[in-house]
């Protein structure tokens, strides 16, 4: 039997993918199929959450994980309580117009804490909706349900009404309080959003708002590229795990010469030449440890100690690169989430990662973040306690890109999805029948 250090890429990532998998299997209320946001006891449960699960069970089939009949009876347990949930302009309601609060109570699916009707995190939960409509494509009782069941959760979404009589989408809104002042516009995760909304057959936005949306993109140069200015990694990974953009152009990429996929590698480059260059001198950065995007992080009650003294923490925030934020703390699992973008600097970054800090791995899942710089019983420094669902089902779908392509292809087969990406302008590659080239 192979020792870890002599363990192959192949078995590595099999291993990495599989552990990210049972997150899901642990952390699943099987009685209504909602999925903890975070592994620590008492967890809400993230409607984001749930549409990542949904779409790593069809992964999970196809590598054994799981029995198609035990997958699609959890499938159906969670589908039928979103149909069925309440809906409503009462404070405990679980939505209300078709869209989903942000984080909802494990058992009884009321809405948590103050949060808000969330619609970015409807999205991630309809695409989880839409992989498997895809997947589950015979003519057996369970697919036919599943079929139907995810048919009548995104249609009965109020897209419209999400605009606020605005072009572009509201970022939520909460009873009492009406809509939240900020709105989806600039480059950001929302482009499946805006796919999906303007897709809908029933309650439709029209194309002019993909337009207000991009018309704010920030851009610059890295290295004689244009580059679509994020800094949070995460924005150049979510549409991603769905939406295949290899070949495929709107007219803001057009103009540029470029695409969404290479953006990324972009990114990515950028955030390898920020960890190297070090400017905030934090311990371990390099390029092979890198990772900066929206995590968790140290306590930010004050300041902290560190190898270097006092140093001000920030908790829970969207760092990034090149411009900030940056406190040192790094999110482990996000390289290798990169992999169909750049295999080996997601391989090697995971390796260097796993090697120097062993105790970034939590029951065999990437935890949600760690701190090096900050005082800590390890190498880590600090290191987050809990795992979250999110950079799991990331993982899951990514890992799966780059092996086989599974969930880009299943996407591309959408109706939703293509009549969405034409409203936005796409062209090119597999849209006009074009196979996508292998990254």
């Amino acid at each position: 039997m192979l020792q870890r250090s002599e363990e192959t890429d192949e078995l590595l990532v099999d291993r990495l993918q599989k552990s990210a998998f049972t997150y899901f299997l642990r952390h699943t209320n099987r009685e209504n199929g909602l999925v903890a946001d975070t592994s620590i006891g008492g967890s809400h449960c993230s409607i984001a959450a749930v549409g990542f699960a949904l779409s790593s069970y069809p992964v999970a089939i196809e590598r054994g994980w799981i029995d198609r009949t035990e997958a699609a009876e959890i499938i159906l347990t969670t589908l039928n309580f979103f149909a069925d949930s309440d809906q409503g302009e009462m404070r405990g309601a679980t939505g209300h117009r078709g869209f989903y609060y942000h984080f909802i109570d494990m058992k009884t699916g009321n809405r948590a804490w103050n949060s808000e009707l969330s619609m970015i995190d409807t999205a991630l939960l309809f695409m989880g909706v839409l992989t498997i409509a895809e997947y589950f494509d015979r003519d057996e009782a369970d697919d036919v349900e599943i079929r139907e069941l995810s048919k009548f959760l995104y249609e009965r979404a109020d897209w419209r009404w999400a605009l606020n009589k605005g072009d572009t989408l509201s970022m939520g809104w909460k009873p009492g309080g009406g809509f939240l002042r900020w709105r989806y516009q600039g480059y950001d995760e929302a482009i499946l959003l805006y796919a999906m909304a303007m897709a809908s057959p029933t309650h439709p936005i029209p194309a002019k708002c993909y337009d207000a949306f991009a018309s704010t993109y920030s851009w610059m140069m890295v290295k004689d590229k244009p580059f679509l200015y994020a800094g949070p990694l995460f924005i150049h990974l979510f549409s991603h795990a769905w939406i295949d953009f290899r070949g495929i152009r709107d007219k803001y990429m057009t103009e540029k010469d470029s695409d969404y996929f290479l953006n990324t590698q972009i990114a990515i480059d950028a955030q390898r030449d920020y960890a190297d260059r070090n400017p905030g001198h934090f311990s371990g950065y390099g390029r092979e440890v890198w990772g900066l995007t929206a995590c968790d992080g140290p306590n930010p009650t004050g300041s902290r100690h560190s190898r270097r003294g006092r140093q001000k923490v920030l908790g829970y925030a969207a760092r990034g690169a090149p411009f900030g934020p940056d406190d040192g703390t790094i999110a482990p699992w996000a390289p290798l989430a990169c992999l169909p973008f750049d295999r080996k600097a997601a391989l090697s970054g995971t390796r260097t990662m796993m090697a120097a800090y062993p105790a970034i791995l939590l029951d065999g899942c990437f935890v949600g973040g760690f701190n090096p710089t900050v005082e800590g019983k390890g190498p880590e420094g600090w290191v987050d306690d809990r795992s979250v669902a999110i950079d799991q089902g990331l993982l899951v779908i990514m890992i799966e890109n780059d092996r086989t392509g599974m969930i880009w292809k299943l996407l591309r087969g959408s109706p939703i999805i293509r009549k969405g990406l034409e409203k936005a302008g796409f062209k090119g590659g597999w849209l006009d029948g074009e196979t996508a080239a292998v990254a």
